[in-house]
């Protein structure tokens, strides 16, 4: 007797081509994201005490950065990462550099 059943026929996934792109995006560009969305809790909280506001920005770093990284894999393609991760580079680093002119 043979069995049936889904796992009979299943053929793992072929790994995309676009793997590096998506990785590289999400590296560089979450790497840069990451360092403005610290940069932007910075200026956005000027009553809070230095010490703690510092630890707090330079710690957040690691949790966006990876997240990013994690997420970039669910974009369809490299492209469209780079493409959606600059975009977000770029409104964030706009906003820092408004509320930097305030």
């Amino acid at each position: 007797m043979t069995r049936a059943g889904p796992m009979t026929n299943a053929r793992p996934a072929p790994i995309r081509r676009d793997w590096l792109a998506k990785t590289l995006a999400g590296t560089l560009l979450g790497f840069t994201l990451a360092l403005g969305c610290s940069g932007l809790f910075v200026l956005l909280n000027p009553d809070m005490a230095t010490p703690v506001k510092a630890q707090l920005a330079m710690w957040m770093v690691a949790p966006i950065w990876l997240g990013t990284l994690g997420g970039v894999f669910l974009f369809g393609s490299g492209r469209r990462a780079w493409l959606w991760l600059g975009g977000a580079n770029l409104l964030i680093f706009g906003v820092l550099a408004a509320a930097r002119m305030h």
